[in-house]
């Protein structure tokens, strides 16, 4: 039995529970001022607070959208920022329905005597960072391990040392009120084949479970966002029941069932891909004792981005196809998406970022 105690015991299964609603999913809009300035490059507009701002504002007041998520994650610099009429983004969010969750490592840095693999940094301070975020108003927290797979990658001590990292983050966040997001992404980079995407699924999953109870985790307020077991991008593509198969397998097979919700990350995935292969998922028959949602990035935000183009009167049509796909993904969390919505402009583009860093 975990020895669990926390005064925000109550209130992490709470909104854990209520993070992985089926028909929502989460917005994961916490990309760095590094990343978001990639993405605003890519239509050529300038990485300054104004316009990170008034993207990020168009996110959170799209009419529709909010209704369809539960959670979005911010950026530190967003998590205190206010819309253009001085409301904070954290009140439009709340008011809105949507718990507000920040990004809280602090980027990879090199695991040293291995080929190049990483750990996750951003411990040291964790607890007092929690502390301060919880009173700004966020409810959750997420934290990205990145794993490869190569002839001897993952090894066991990168397998090792992530999972215990992810789980004294989880540990920390729970004692100071946010519910951890567990992420451990195995990167798609490489020609390797499903099953063999399935095997590493498989051994870090079960490793970061295990570690997550020696940390006396309450899993109950805990979620998961895995990445989708598919084959290497440069690898031949399979169907998206395939995909579908693979995964909720490697997810029983490790996954303990007190996890309220797992929540995908699209890992590069083109937007029309990340929701067809959620929506098979959910249609695959089974035993699924998790919800299985969706807490997509790029896979949410392309077409919106192309459609926006930094240009005020051009607002309105980016935050329709940003309704288009969180409508098509709230759709795909209930296996009843019907594939209509690939007409934005970048739905089927690929999203794929080799080595991808935020």
């Amino acid at each position: 039995m975990s020895s669990f105690k926390s005064k925000f015991q109550d209130e992490l299964i709470a909104n854990a529970s209520y993070i992985g609603t089926p028909g929502k999913g989460i917005l994961a809009a916490d990309e760095s001022t590094g990343t978001i300035g990639k993405r605003l490059a890519s239509i050529n507009v300038e990485n300054v607070e104004t316009n990170r701002r008034i993207l990020r504002e168009l996110l959170f007041t799209a009419p529709g959208c909010l209704e369809r998520l539960s959670g979005v994650i911010l950026f530190e610099e967003t998590l205190y920022q206010k819309s253009a009429a001085g409301v904070p983004f954290v009140d439009i969010l709340k008011k809105g329905g949507v718990l507000p969750g920040i990004k809280v490592d602090k980027g990879t840095v090199e695991l040293a005597g291995t080929n190049g693999e990483t750990t996750t940094q951003g411990l040291d301070d964790l607890a007092q960072r929690c502390k301060k975020y919880y009173e700004a108003g966020a409810r959750f927290a997420k934290w990205r391990a990145v794993l490869k797979i190569g002839p001897n990658e993952p090894s066991p001590l990168c397998i090792h040392e992530n999972a215990n990292g992810l789980a004294r983050y989880a540990a920390i966040c729970q004692e100071n009120g946010l519910v951890p997001i567990v992420e451990p992404e195995i990167l798609s980079d490489g020609p390797h084949d499903i099953a063999k995407c399935a095997d590493v699924t498989e051994r870090v999953l079960a490793a970061c479970y295990k570690a997550l109870n020696d940390h006396h985790v309450l899993l109950e307020g805990t979620l998961l966002k895995p990445n989708m077991v598919t084959p290497g991008s440069e690898s031949a593509r399979v169907k998206a029941e395939v995909i579908a198969e693979h995964t909720v397998r490697a997810l029983q097979r490790t996954v303990p069932p007190a996890v309220p919700a797992i929540v995908f990350l699209s890992g590069g995935q083109s937007e029309e891909e990340a929701t067809v292969n959620l929506n098979a998922m959910n249609q695959l028959k089974g035993k699924k004792p998790w919800s299985l949602t969706f807490s997509y990035g790029r896979a949410l935000q392309q077409s919106t981005l192309k459609a926006w183009g930094g240009k005020d009167e051009n607002i309105p049509k980016a935050q329709s196809a940003l309704l288009v796909r969180c409508k098509a993904n709230s759709e795909a969390t209930l296996g009843t998406y019907k594939g209509d919505a690939t007409l934005g402009e970048g739905a089927s583009e690929s999203l794929h970022v080799k080595d991808y860093k935020y």
